[in-house]
């Protein structure tokens, strides 16, 4: 990686943990560091070559358009715009960060987009991984409280065919996320690396699952 682009990913690792760091929802600075590194690790098992520059922008920069924590997408999409814009990037290259940001999302299995680039693909499989196994659950009860919903309510049950506003309601709860969301991430990984990983976040979720709902009928 050339020098420029080393300072232009230290500037932007303190231009998003100075945006987020005092995030409660789950997508704190951390979450970010965490995305980062995972897809590093993973693009080292993975074949072939991959852009380390616009794998790491595109991990450092992935939540900052997320319309779970702007005012709306046109917002984050500027905020996005105008840090990528100070900066002497090749056209080629500012295009392939913001088509993986803006695509990324799993906006509750409504995003059609399919990133088609190893860059993308990667950064796509590191921010599900980090929403699924220990860590994911650690984050849905976070969030989950940040927006001031129940852990769980026997009487609700897990929405089908949602449209994106409906995933967005907050008419849900802690334990309807992993039906609704984290138990269908592990089948949507791209690359072999994030498919191994996920599969063992994903049965983590399963013991997790069966002890608390012998635990909620007070079984155990």
């Amino acid at each position: 990686m050339e020098k420029q682009q080393e300072e232009i990913i230290a500037l932007t690792e303190q231009f998003v943990a100075d945006l987020f760091q005092n995030d409660a929802s789950g997508h704190d600075w951390w979450h970010i560091h965490r995305v980062r590194n995972l897809a590093k690790q993973m693009a080292a098992e993975e074949p072939g070559p991959v852009n380390a520059f616009v794998c790491e922008m595109a991990a450092l920069l992935h939540d900052v358009p997320d319309d779970k924590l702007v005012k709306n997408a046109a917002e984050g999409e500027k905020r996005l715009m105008d840090w990528l814009n100070q900066f002497s990037l090749p056209k080629e290259i500012q295009e392939q960060i913001l088509f993986i940001v803006l695509n990324l999302s799993y906006k509750g299995g409504t995003n059609k987009v399919q990133l088609d680039s190893i860059e993308g693909m990667l950064v796509q499989d590191a921010d599900r991984l980090d929403a699924i196994g220990a860590i994911g659950i650690a984050r849905t009860m976070a969030f989950s409280g940040s927006r001031g919903r129940l852990i769980h309510d026997p009487s609700k049950k897990p929405r089908e065919s949602m449209s994106y506003e409906e995933y967005r309601s907050g008419d849900d709860t802690a334990i309807m996320h992993f039906y609704e969301k984290l138990l269908k991430l592990k089948d949507t990984m791209n690359t072999q690396t994030g498919k191994v990983f996920a599969q063992r976040r994903h049965e983590y979720m399963e013991t997790f699952l069966e002890e608390f709902y012998l635990e909620w009928d007070g079984l155990r």
